[in-house]
Parts: structure tokens; sequence; C-alpha cells
């Protein structure tokens, strides 16, 4: 039975975006690289199991989440290619992890200790994201040899995260690929197996696809998003945002000069003005720092006036344009 909404907000996701930005990547990347779609935090909001298939469908081989509920929400939506979790999880549950298999994130040798069932892992190393993973080489030896005791924990993978691949100052990414290459290399005399290795985000993926090793993993950037303003004035992939956030006026008013809009009256009017009521508010993340960008009405920007309430905000209108209920369409003009 399809579910009826009485409001009058909605958001858009474009599955046909996500597939765009998704083909820009690929012919960005040279052929041996593959790509991880991340589809953490419920795809980024925009619908897990949709942006999953959207993406496999596009030429995404894998799928990346944070957690274990996570994979197994899209193993039991029906998903059968390989599921990372990035993030941590109890040894206690790597039977649950294994019987469904779904690789999970290793970099304590503890944590291999207590591993009774069958599963396989990734390997994490902190180059400088300062988050999990091992630093050192006596770290790494001390979870290699753990794997090597355990039979039940099986490693096909390793991979870092990086922390300013986005920056217009890039020093801080090369030092990262410098610490890499050095635990990497002190990786493969510890380890003869054949390992899946990835590195990249969206920033790194994009700016530096020749330094990209058997796979990236592909986050906001696949969502349409450009990582930092550095990359997006570079603007090395044409992206679609795949989200929109629409909204109706449901109230017009004029109001004379010397008025006040909202809470502790923050904004007074200066003259005539006509002022719009928007259905949206802080309860459905349209957070009060807000206050003052932009929406568009009618594609013509609008300043958000006042502060925001639980579940209403105000605009001021264009005095041009003749007002009834138009449609607003928010994050277009705030800039991603």
């Amino acid at each position: 039975m399809e579910e009826k909404f009485y409001r009058d907000s909605w958001a858009e996701v474009d599955l046909d975006a996500i597939t765009h930005n998704i083909h820009e990547l690929k012919q960005r990347l040279s052929g041996g690289t593959g790509i991880y779609a991340v589809v953490k935090a419920d795809g980024y909001g925009h619908g897990d199991v949709q942006v999953a298939a959207a993406a496999l469908e596009a030429g995404a081989e894998r799928l990346a989440v944070a957690l274990l509920d996570e994979a197994l929400r899209l193993r039991q939506a029906g998903f059968t290619v390989p599921i990372l979790v990035m993030g941590y999880t109890r040894p206690q549950d790597a039977a649950v992890a294994g019987a469904h298999g779904i690789t999970v994130t290793v970099y304590q040798k503890e944590w291999v200790e207590q591993v009774e069932s069958p599963v396989d892992v990734h390997l994490k190393i902190d180059t400088g994201m300062g988050r999990i993973g091992v630093r050192t080489t006596e770290e790494m030896d001390g979870v290699l040899r753990a794997i090597r005791e355990n039979k039940n924990v099986g490693l096909t993978g390793v991979f870092t995260h990086f922390a300013k691949a986005d920056d217009e100052d890039l020093s801080y990414y090369e030092e990262q690929n410098r610490r890499l290459e050095e635990l990497l290399e002190h990786f493969t005399t510890k380890w003869t197996e054949e390992v899946t290795i990835h590195t990249g985000n969206s920033a790194a993926s994009m700016r530096f696809p020749e330094q990209m090793h058997h796979f990236v993993r592909y986050g906001i950037s696949m969502y349409g998003l450009y990582p930092s303003g550095d990359v997006k004035q570079e603007k090395p992939l044409a992206l679609e945002p795949a989200f929109s956030l629409h909204s109706n006026l449901v109230h017009v008013k004029k109001l004379e000069a010397g008025e006040s809009v909202s809470y502790g009256a923050t904004y007074e009017t200066t003259g005539e003005e006509w002022i719009g009521t928007v259905p949206l508010g802080y309860a459905d993340g349209w957070l009060r720092k807000l206050q003052g960008a932009e929406v568009l009405v009618d594609g013509e920007r609008c300043e958000i006036v006042g502060r925001i309430c639980m579940d209403q905000f105000m605009i001021r209108l264009d005095l041009r344009l003749p007002y009834r209920h138009r449609s607003c369409i928010d994050r277009e003009a705030g800039g991603g």
C-alpha cells in the first residue's frame, strides 16, 4: 500500500544523477580501478537500497557502509555483491558478518584474537586521519601475526583514508601517500597473499586517478556534491546533484517598515516588504544557522529572514513577482 503524506514539503532524489556521476568517475579512472559505492547513513540520506541499485547498474562493483547493521539491511534487500563495513564491528558480531558474506574492518590484534567464526577482513591503515587504523609497522605486525594464528580470519584487503585530498595545499595528502607507501612496502614483506588495496575517497579519486589502486570509495560526489570549494572550482568531473528539497509558500503577507519577523525579532523590515512562509524548519534539518541563506522561488533567489522555526521559516519575496502558492526549491540556491 502506498504511503500518503499530507504536507507541502517534499524531497526528490534523481537516480539518473547517481548514474551520471558514476559514469563520470569511470571515464576518469584507469581501466584497472573499480568503484565501491558508499551508501552509509541511508545512502547519505538519499535511500541506501535505491542508490545501491542505481550505482551497481551504472558500473560500481562493490558497496561500502559504516555499520554492520547497514550491511545486513543491504543483504536483506537482496544485494549479493561484496559489502565492506568500514567502521568498527564488535568481535562477537564477526560471526553474523561472516554468515552473510560481509567483510569487516580490522586494526587491533586483540580483536582478531577474539574472533571464533569465519569472517573476511580488510586491514585499516591510519596514515594521518587519526580515527582508526594501525599507525606503525609494529602494530601492523601484531595484527598480521594474529591473523596468521587465527584460521577464522581471512585478510582480503588493505585500505586507508585521506584527510586533505580535497585541499588546495596538497602537502598533507602527499605526506599521507608517503606513509602509505612505507607501510604497504612493509606489508608486502610480511604478507605474500594477494589482497585488494583501496585508498581514494571522492576527492582523491577524481583529482588523482593515476594514483589510485584496485578500488576507490565513491561517497559524497556520487550524490553530486564536490567535497570542497577547491575541488568545485577545479571541477574535475561534471557532477549532477541527486537531491533537491521542495516546498510551497503557505502564506504571503505585506509588512510595513519597522515590522519584526520570527523569534527574537532578529529581522526588521526596512521598508514595505512581502514576506512568505515556508512549511519547513529545523525539525526537518533546516538548521537555524541557515538564516540569511537563499532559496529559489520561481527561479528567483529569496533570502531567509528571521530565525528559522521548528517547522516553518520566512523569506523576503521579490516585489517584482506575483505570489500565490509558488514552489520553493531549497538546496539549489544554497550551493550544496
